[in-house]
């Protein structure tokens, strides 16, 4: 396994991790670790401007109501 060493981490975001750590029963590395995780894993968003033809088979798992409201809630 792998290890990461940060420097010049701002004392005050060492802080908020810290807290956000303890709100969540972990340590901070695991913190850390969970932070990145969801941020590389998350798939990005689908764009209307990326489909090649209909696009179908792209849109078959997504809720287009769902889809619609997180689109509209991003304008503002």
């Amino acid at each position: 396994m792998a290890t990461l060493n940060i420097k010049g981490l701002p004392d005050a975001l060492y802080r908020r991790l810290q807290r956000r750590a303890r709100d969540q029963h972990r340590s901070v590395a695991q913190e850390v670790t969970h932070i990145l995780s969801q941020a590389l894993e998350t798939e990005p968003p689908l764009s209307i401007l990326e489909l090649r033809g209909l696009g179908k088979a792209h849109w078959l798992a997504v809720d287009a109501a769902a889809h619609v409201d997180r689109e509209r809630r991003s304008w503002d």
